[in-house]
């Protein structure tokens, strides 16, 4: 009988580790309304490999914050995934920090000055907005400032600013910062517990994104 009563608790410690093993694994599928919504499909112009859209505005203090976790997050991305930003612009006093953005893309310099605006907005206090700080800015960052201003007024990043706002409506971005998945799934920091679960919900929608797809392929 001893035996028996041992060998059944045994088991029971065995189905309680199992089951505590498996749980972390069940509690990071996102689930939706409450981790995520569905917004109306977005084009995809990723092919094969599926794409990540960060919504954020350099003066969002939870775009600051998740920055560092979404920074790590995307130099180990899967191989199947395609990474861009887009600033978001809600009103016409976002469109300064949006000029900054796209004129440092053009430049080739937004990987490694990203968070470095936000350095300036958070910690050092600068009011980028205004073309004289931003222009002093991006020369001490070691860029030409007449070509970084020339960049940042002409024609061209204004049409990706208008483009910027049109996707702010499209993709229905209620706040920042805001992750969008292939074009339908949409966490934001608003929506997790805290703003570094952003990412462990962002790969849970990765795998919702290719069963989609593997759903719509018929294999």
């Amino acid at each position: 009988m001893f035996k028996r009563a041992h060998l059944r608790g045994r088991f029971a410690l065995y189905g309680l580790a199992f089951a505590l093993i498996a749980l972390p694994a069940a509690a990071q599928r996102p689930q939706r309304d409450v981790d995520y919504r569905l917004i109306s499909q977005q084009p995809v112009a990723t092919g094969e490999r599926v794409e990540v859209i960060e919504f954020f505005f350099y003066a969002c203090p939870y775009c600051n914050e998740l920055e560092p976790f979404l920074e790590r997050w995307r130099k180990l991305k899967p191989a199947d995934v395609v990474f861009r930003r887009v600033p978001v612009v809600r009103h016409d006093s976002w469109v300064p920090l949006a000029k900054t953005y796209y004129a440092l893309e053009a430049m080739g310099e937004a990987d490694r000055l990203h968070a470095a605006v936000y350095h300036g907005h958070h910690v050092e206090d600068l009011p980028l907005s205004q073309e004289k700080v931003i222009a002093e800015w991006a020369a001490k960052q070691g860029l030409d400032r007449d070509k970084f201003m020339a960049i940042y007024r002409s024609d061209a990043i204004r049409e990706k600013v208008e483009r910027s706002r049109q996707m702010t409506t499209n993709y229905d971005i209620k706040g920042t910062p805001s992750v969008v998945v292939d074009g339908r799934y949409l966490t934001s920091s608003g929506m997790t517990s805290s703003v570094p679960q952003v990412i462990p919900v962002l790969d849970g929608l990765l795998g919702l994104a290719r069963q989609q797809r593997l759903a719509a392929s018929g294999k």
